[in-house]
């Protein structure tokens, strides 16, 4: 379950009930951004912000979540379907050390280093491997519609089990993203997904637009959810998160409703 959360300095966050270890995906209530449209926990450099306003907004929400701003590994994202493994020599990385690196998904057996995948609208997906109520390790993930048609949460699971863990021990919380309420696509959206997955799958996660003029609206996030079951990993143990990041326009950003004139989320863990 996903509780919401108002943390004493103002950062209003989320997490789920199933993941022992510190983590969190961020609203956009908290910060300290002024701009109209990053108003107030923008994440991400490059949406407007200065470098000095995203950084305090990081410390406010890695404060409330309980982790170490200077340590988050956070990427440019480019929709791909890889997962880096981290350790404390990346610590920083695309905050406090720019890179020109790229990843969209990663995982670490270090204790204390705290990995982040950015949204405003995507899925970020969130994993814990326990095991007899120790937590070994932890990974995230930013499943756009391309991540997820290339299976990124099923690399993240994968790396996991080459680390020892077994299915039954993994957990998962896919975090707020656009909803199939909003969520409208085209044709070749549909094509690529029934090339991969065939019609059924199509008419349980992508359904026609009632008018019937060639719009389809998906749910990505639901398709996250079958991936993981398909795989093997236990229903009890994946948590999905309720909210529409398009429809709940005062809590999230949205690159949809607001034509990509927005902030940017951030959903973090940390062994």
């Amino acid at each position: 379950m996903f509780e919401k959360i108002k943390a004493e300095n103002g950062v209003v966050y989320l997490r789920s009930t199933l993941l022992p270890c510190p983590h969190g995906f961020s609203t956009r209530q908290g910060g300290v951004s002024t701009l109209e449209h990053t108003s107030s926990l923008n994440l991400a450099f490059r949406r407007g912000d200065d470098e000095e306003t995203v950084l305090k907004n990081l410390a406010l929400f890695s404060t409330a979540v309980g982790i170490d701003d200077k340590k988050v590994v956070s990427l440019h994202q480019v929709h791909s379907a890889r997962v880096r493994e981290v350790t404390n020599a990346d610590a920083g990385l695309g905050y406090f050390r720019p890179t020109d690196e790229s990843s969209d998904g990663y995982i670490t057996t270090e204790s204390g280093l705290p990995v982040g995948v950015k949204n405003a609208d995507c899925t970020p997906v969130l994993f814990a491997w326990v095991r007899d109520g120790e937590t070994k390790a932890v990974a995230a993930v930013h499943a756009g519609w391309r991540g997820t048609l290339s299976e990124i949460s099923l690399e993240a699971v994968g790396k996991l089990i080459e680390k020892g863990a077994q299915k039954s021990e993994i957990f998962a919380a896919i975090g707020p993203s656009i909803s199939s309420c909003c969520y409208e696509v085209e044709r070749d959206f549909y094509d690529e997904f029934e090339k991969k997955y065939g019609e059924e799958f199509c008419r349980r996660f992508i359904s026609e637009s009632a008018q019937k003029d060639g719009k389809y609206f998906a749910d990505v996030a639901k398709m996250n959810h079958w991936q993981l079951e398909r795989a093997g990993i236990p229903e009890k143990n994946i948590d999905l998160c309720p909210f529409c990041t398009s429809c709940e326009e005062e809590m999230f950003y949205s690159h949809r409703k607001s034509r990509g004139l927005r902030g940017t989320m951030l959903s973090v863990i940390c062994l």
